[in-house]
C-alpha cells in the first residue's frame, strides 16, 4: 500500500490563490469554494481505492513516456494530479495580458524609430542589427508567454518569452492525457472541467505570418536547434512539433544551424528546402558560435523564409522591457487599459547603471536604493540565455549584496521589485511513496498573434532548491456551476 502524507503546513485555502483582488470582493464564495472544493477532492479520491495502491501513478508515468513526455526517463510532470484555474480567473488573466501585449508592442514600435529607447534594451550591436531587420510581417511575436507568479489574490507578470517558448506542446499533450485519466474522470462526475489547446494556435499562427509575407504555397517547415556537444538526436519537445506540424499536412524537418544551405534564394537542409524556419535558438546564442553571414541570417534579410518568431522579439526577450514599461515618461500616452495593466501586473523595474531614476514618484540614486533595500530587490541578467546568475536581496547578507550589485553595474542587469512566488499543494510521487508537497507555481499564458490561447503551470518543489521535482503541470480550467 502507498501512503499519503502531507508535507508543510497548508492552511485550507491557500491553494486558492489564483484570485484576482475584484474576484474576492465581489465573487468570493464561487471562487474559494470551487477551487478549494476541487483539489480537496483530488486529493480525498488519491487516498481511497482504486488510486491508493499506486498503479495510477505508474500508469500516467507509463502513458508520459509513451508520449515522449519523460526524456532521459524524467517525466515532464513530475505531480499527479492537474492545476486547475476557474473560467473567470483564466478570461482576467486572459484580458491582463493581451492589454500587456499591446504595450509591448507599442514599446517594440517606438525603438525601432528611437535611437534612444532601442539603447535602453542593453542589446550587442549585432542583436540590433537582426532586430532592425523587417521580418515580412507586422506581428510583434507569432508565439509567446508571461511568466505570472500568482499570489494573495493579485498576480504578477515577471518575464516574457517569445523565443519560441516552451511548454505549448508539453502542456496540451499532459492536459490529453490527465483529462482522460481515472483521477480526473473521477472529478469530472461533479466538476464541469475544460482543456485547452494551444497547438492548433500555434500553426495557425504560423500560417498567418507566412501568408503576411505574401507567400500562398503549402510551406515546408524547419524547426532550428542547437543540440549539445556529442548529442546528435533532436529535443523532444522538437519531436512532438514536428510530429504535429506532419499530422496537419506540413513536411517538417528538425535541422540545426550547421546543417542550413543557401543558395540561389533558397534555404535548404539537404534536398529538403525551407519555407517557414521555427525558430528555437535565441539571437545571443546564434552569435556566439555564427556571424551574420551565416545562411540562415542570409536567408532571413533577404525575405527568403518566414521566421518565427523573427529576431525582432529579442526585444521581448530582454528583462530591460519591463523596465521601459514601468517608465511613465515611456508609457503616458498609452491607452488606459494597458497603463492599468502595467501599473496593476509588472513590477517595478530598472536596468541597473548609475545614475537617478523614480522609484513610487521619487527620484533617487538607482544604486544607492538599491544597496539600501536589498530585502525588496531581485537582481536578474537581462538576457534569459546569458549563464549570469540572479540574486535575491532577502538572501543576502548586505556585502553579498553590494558585491552582487558591483558585478550588475559591470554586466547587463536589471534589477526588479521581488514578487513571491505563489505556491499550493500537490501530490507526488517519490520512492514508492504518494506524499502531498508544496509546489512553486508559475501559470504561464500562451499568447498567439496577440491573443491568449491556452496556458501552461510551471512547478518546482518549494521545500526543497535542489529538489528534481520540477517541470510542467497540466492545466484545466474549472467551469463555474452557475
Amino acid at each position: 500500500m502507498f501512503g499519503l502524507r502531507v508535507i508543510g503546513e497548508w492552511a485550507p485555502f491557500r491553494f486558492s490563490f489564483l484570485i484576482w483582488d475584484t474576484e474576492i470582493r465581489n465573487h468570493p464564495s464561487e471562487t474559494m469554494t470551487l477551487l478549494d472544493e476541487v483539489v480537496a477532492r483530488s486529493h480525498k479520491l488519491l487516498e481511497s481505492p482504486p488510486f491508493q495502491d499506486g498503479a495510477w501513478a505508474h500508469s500516467i508515468q507509463q502513458t508520459m513516456a509513451a508520449h515522449n513526455l519523460a526524456p532521459g526517463g524524467r517525466p515532464v510532470c513530475p505531480v499527479l494530479r492537474p492545476h486547475f484555474v476557474t473560467r473567470r480567473q483564466y478570461e482576467n488573466l486572459a484580458k491582463a495580458a493581451e492589454s500587456l501585449y499591446s504595450a509591448i508592442d507599442r514599446i517594440r514600435q517606438l525603438a525601432l524609430t528611437t535611437p534612444t529607447v532601442m539603447a535602453r534594451f542593453e542589446m550587442l550591436p549585432a542583436e540590433k542589427m537582426l532586430a532592425n531587420i523587417d521580418p515580412g510581417y507586422p506581428y510583434l511575436a507569432v508565439t509567446s508567454l508571461l511568466d505570472t507568479a500568482l499570489h494573495n489574490g493579485t498576480f504578477r507578470f515577471v518575464e516574457c518569452s517569445a523565443d519560441a517558448p516552451p511548454g505549448v506542446m508539453y502542456a496540451d499533450r499532459l492536459a490529453d492525457i490527465f483529462y482522460d485519466s481515472a483521477l480526473v474522470k473521477e472529478l469530472r462526475k461533479k466538476f464541469k472541467l475544460t482543456k485547452t489547446n494551444s497547438r492548433k494556435k500555434l500553426l495557425s499562427g504560423m500560417l498567418a505570418a507566412y501568408k503576411a509575407t505574401g507567400r500562398r504555397n503549402t510551406p515546408h517547415i524547419a524547426i532550428v536547434e542547437t543540440r549539445p556537444p556529442f548529442k546528435n538526436s533532436q529535443s523532444p519537445e522538437a519531436m512532438l512539433l514536428s510530429e504535429f506540424f506532419r499530422q496537419s499536412g506540413y513536411a517538417t524537418e528538425v535541422v540545426t544551424p550547421e546543417q542550413l544551405e543557401y543558395r540561389n534564394g533558397v534555404l535548404t537542409r539537404g534536398d529538403f528546402t525551407i519555407d517557414i524556419v521555427y525558430r528555437r535558438v535565441s539571437a545571443q546564442e546564434f552569435l556566439v558560435r555564427f556571424d551574420l553571414t551565416h545562411p540562415l541570417v542570409r536567408a532571413y534579410r533577404e525575405g527568403a523564409i518566414c521566421m518565427v518568431n523573427s529576431f525582432r522579439t529579442e526585444l521581448v526577450q530582454k528583462k530591460a522591457i519591463f523596465g521601459l514599461l514601468t517608465d511613465e515618461t515611456i508609457t503616458a500616452g498609452f491607452p488606459p487599459a494597458e497603463r492599468k495593466a502595467i501599473k496593476e501586473h509588472i513590477p517595478w523595474t530598472r536596468v541597473v547603471k548609475t545614475g537617478k531614476t523614480t522609484y513610487q514618484n521619487q527620484t533617487v540614486d538607482l544604486l544607492d536604493f538599491v544597496s539600501q533595500h536589498r530585502d525588496r530587490l531581485v537582481l536578474k541578467p537581462n538576457d534569459p540565455s546569458s549563464d549570469l546568475h540572479s540574486y535575491t536581496g532577502s538572501e543576502l547578507n548586505a556585502a553579498a549584496w553590494d558585491r552582487a550589485l558591483k558585478m550588475a553595474v559591470r554586466n547587463p542587469y536589471v534589477v526588479q521589485e521581488k514578487v513571491d512566488p505563489a505556491q499550493a499543494p500537490f501530490p507526488v510521487m517519490q520512492f514508492g511513496r504518494m506524499d502531498i508537497r508544496p509546489m512553486r507555481v508559475e501559470v504561464h499564458p500562451h499568447i498567439f498573434l496577440g491573443k491568449v490561447e491556452g496556458c501552461s503551470s510551471e512547478i518546482s518543489d518549494a521545500s526543497s532548491t535542489f529538489s528534481t521535482l520540477s517541470g510542467l503541470a497540466p492545466t484545466l480550467i474549472l467551469e463555474s456551476n452557475s
